[in-house]
């Protein structure tokens, strides 16, 4: 269970910063095949954001913000934007995440082609990262609980 005290500081400083913090992540994630960082890195940072409303207002209010069904649901989303991606490249004749594939289908260069396929793969692993982290820290602070209704 998780104590919140009214602290105008630091609801206030969550409230300033969050949007900051998840635009950051979407930065580290777009940029992820040309600099440091990519879905991983930008998955952890979305869920640390989430993870700051949750200390900052409390876990009810950050369960009406993200539930866990639509945690799940965006865990499911990345999983098959990944698996998705590799499954068009096998279809298509190529290995399994073979990006060089996705000009069959796409009026692209090849080079443009593999930029194109590992930014969906990094956007599935940071789907697929962000919920798992939320989707945890929702279990341990709740010790596995459903929500009360």
């Amino acid at each position: 269970m998780i104590i919140t005290y009214e602290d105008i500081i630091i609801k206030t400083l969550t409230r300033v910063l969050a949007p900051f913090l998840q635009l950051y992540a979407l930065y580290v994630l777009a940029h992820g095949h040309y600099s440091p960082g990519g879905g991983f890195q930008g998955g952890v940072i979305l869920g640390a954001s989430i993870i700051l409303m949750v200390i900052a207002f409390g876990l009810d209010t950050a369960r009406k913000r993200l539930t866990e069904k639509a945690d799940i649901v965006l865990l499911c989303i990345g999983l098959l934007i990944y698996s998705g991606v590799g499954a068009l490249c096998l279809a298509l004749g190529g290995n399994f995440l073979d990006y060089s594939q996705l000009t069959k289908i796409l009026p692209v260069t090849v080079a443009k082609a593999r930029s194109l396929g590992i930014l969906f793969v990094e956007t599935g692993v940071a789907l697929g990262v962000m919920a798992v982290m939320v989707s945890l820290f929702y279990d341990i602070s709740t010790g596995g609980l459903p929500p009360e209704r």
